[in-house]
């Protein structure tokens, strides 16, 4: 994948922006405020219809607008022609995506156009958050490499809601609640079964990647919890807690309490690395996520880097951008000072920068200058 040009409106302070001279590496720099952070930003508005900092589209509008626009060409393989993409949302919830020549009706439809993984501050919460955060980057993994795994999720959720709708209800049949709770255990199944074969992918290229960026976190492990017992059947566990359900008044078991743990010699990772160590962490789950869609699918995704720097030495950071340069993915990256990225970057010459100053931004002529 690929994203060669991209205009911004009214994204934040970002009014009009126009880049036509994208390369494989992109270098955003400039102080604190300036806007660099809202290129990456716009990025994932043309990739995911929403920001990764905020999921309230009103804070990503420019103050004074009705709506933000970002446009994009994507050249999603070498031998394929340019695809336009461009995703407008507005202040009252209204999306607009189109690729092509057609509207797109889905974030599922568009997020093929252009996969992309960001690592920035946020991506803390995947070692420290919520299980949730962690089935969403499991998933997105499984999306795109498993085939079949979004019809099967969409059916597991079918399932659950009129599962527990049912549940709620006060007046349950047995026999209907026998129908769903049949469907939902087949669902379940299936999709855990796809996780579980996109998982040991992970966890081998997870394996090898911390290798190259912390030899020293030898004690690393990802660790899959299904979401139920697996020493019976999901339906066997699902007709065992039917009482317990009824109780609650939701489903307790299944796919959907799914975790991805991260431990250090059987700890919590969160819990007793430092906040550097707990970076190059968050970076080795990118990079390996990238690095099994590369092989499995054969083009790589995109990455948004914000503030590579950031509680990492130049020795870390300079294994980051050699595993980066070796997915051969297009990689978006901001900084304060371009040398940051400069001096860590394998190949100096590859880089194309871009200063970036109260919501302009200005491509350099040549890194070195």
């Amino acid at each position: 994948m690929f994203l060669t040009e991209l205009k911004i409106e009214s994204v934040r302070n970002l009014q009009a922006v126009s880049l036509a001279s994208l390369q494989k590496v992109n270098v955003f720099y400039g102080s604190n405020g300036s806007g660099k952070t809202s290129v990456l930003e716009a990025v994932h508005l043309l990739g995911m219809a929403r920001s990764f900092r905020d999921v309230r589209v009103k804070t990503v509008i420019s103050h004074g607008q009705h709506d933000c626009t970002v446009f994009g060409k994507i050249r999603q393989r070498p031998d394929v022609s340019l695809v336009p993409v461009g995703v407008q949302r507005s202040r009252d919830g209204d999306v607009s995506i189109r690729a092509g020549q057609n509207s797109v009706h889905s974030v599922a439809e568009l997020v093929e156009y252009l996969p992309l993984q960001v690592i920035c501050a946020d991506s803390f919460s995947l070692l420290g958050g919520a299980p949730g955060v962690r089935r969403k980057f499991l998933d997105w993994g499984v999306f795109h490499v498993e085939l079949g795994f979004y019809d099967e999720w969409q059916k597991f959720r079918r399932c659950l809601k009129q599962r527990n709708k049912l549940i709620r209800s006060g007046n349950v049949a047995a026999a209907e609640l026998s129908v769903w709770t049949r469907d939902l255990a087949h669902s379940g199944v299936a999709i855990t079964k796809k996780r579980s074969d996109y998982y040991e992918k992970l966890a081998e290229a997870f394996r090898c990647t911390m290798t190259l960026l912390s030899p020293e976190l030898d004690g690393l492990e990802l660790r899959l919890i299904a979401g139920w017992d697996r020493t019976r059947t999901y339906l066997e566990v699902l007709e065992a807690s039917t009482s317990s359900d009824l109780e609650r008044g939701y489903t307790q078991a299944g796919p959907q309490r799914a975790d991805l743990r991260i431990l250090e010699r059987g700890r919590v990772a969160s819990e007793v690395l430092s906040r550097g160590q707990q970076k190059l962490v968050v970076c080795g789950l990118k990079i390996a996520q990238g690095r099994v869609m590369s092989e499995v699918r054969g083009v790589p995704c995109v990455y948004l880097v914000d503030d590579l720097p950031s509680e990492l030495d130049v020795e870390h950071s300079r294994r980051v951008c050699r595993l980066l340069e070796e997915l051969q993915a297009q990689v978006f990256l901001t900084c304060i000072d371009r040398e940051q990225i400069a001096s860590v970057w394998p190949e100096r010459s590859m880089l194309k920068t871009f200063h970036v100053e109260q919501g302009a931004v200005t491509p350099d002529n040549d890194c070195d200058d």
